[in-house]
């Protein structure tokens, strides 16, 4: 059984297309192609990968083609019946706190959304150190983070942000934690440095944190469709030139960070 807050169900099910966003929204493809450029940076050749919150399979069909074998685990039934279709990669049912695949069993573990939605630190420990008990010894694991700064800076760029609603931006800010008030679902925010030390303190090693999207993403999320194609590639250079600025690193929406066994 897994144990999945209903706010954060409903929000997936009803109310938000991951693949959607991914694909359509100008900040969405750049966070698409920067996951991309980073995790086949990292990753060895033909891995068995096991992808933790890989919701309807975005990740999972790409990787897949590029030679690796992949297994997807998501709490919400819905996106696994949705992935299951796609028929190049294997989908269940499962919890990042508690999986249900054998100690060592995989080369890589992902976690590109999980540690969003484990508010208590507890959780986030208990998802990391499943995600190393699985994985190999040398083996990786990959996990993202939303950045703290970033729904303030998102609301501040298009428009929405208010005396009115600034409270629900600053309380997040403060505390790292969303009550699913300010438009987004449930959710935790991390600081780069906060995420670098919980995956030293699961036991990895070698641990690095990367911004993924970089300065330009605000632009990109309220460029105009048929003007995105555009400016992508400089945006995506921008975004690799300054991932492991500390002074910039804070500046896109989401953090890549990856630590060995």
């Amino acid at each position: 059984m897994v144990d999945l807050d209903p706010l954060i169900h409903e929000f997936y099910r009803d109310r938000y297309v991951e693949d959607d966003r991914l694909i359509r929204s100008g900040h969405g493809r750049l966070e698409f192609v920067r996951t991309q450029e980073l995790l086949r940076r990292w990753l060895p050749p033909a891995s068995d990968v096991l992808d933790v919150g890989g919701a309807t399979g975005i990740h999972a069909r790409w990787l897949a083609e590029d030679g690796h074998r992949v297994t997807l685990v998501d709490p919400v039934v819905e996106h696994v019946e949705q992935a299951a279709t796609v028929g190049t990669f294997s989908a269940e049912v499962g919890d990042a706190r508690h999986l249900r695949q054998a100690d060592a069993s995989v080369d890589v573990t992902l976690l590109l959304g999980p540690l969003y939605h484990l508010v208590e630190a507890s959780d986030r420990a208990q998802a990391l150190s499943e995600a190393r008990r699985v994985t190999r010894p040398g083996g990786l694991v990959i996990a993202a983070g939303i950045n703290r700064y970033g729904g303030l800076i998102e609301a501040g760029s298009n428009g929405h942000l208010s005396p009115e609603n600034l409270h629900f931006f600053t309380e997040a800010f403060a505390s790292g934690r969303n009550d699913g008030k300010s438009g987004f679902t449930v959710a935790y925010f991390h600081h780069a440095g906060e995420l670098a030390a919980e995956l030293t303190g699961a036991g990895l090693t070698d641990v690095e944190v990367l911004g993924v999207e970089g300065p330009a993403a605000n632009i990109l999320q309220n460029t105009p469709p048929e003007a995105v194609d555009g400016r992508l590639p400089s945006a995506v250079l921008l975004a690799r030139q300054v991932e492991s600025d500390p002074n910039l690193i804070s500046a896109g929406f989401h953090f890549l960070a990856h630590g060995r066994r």
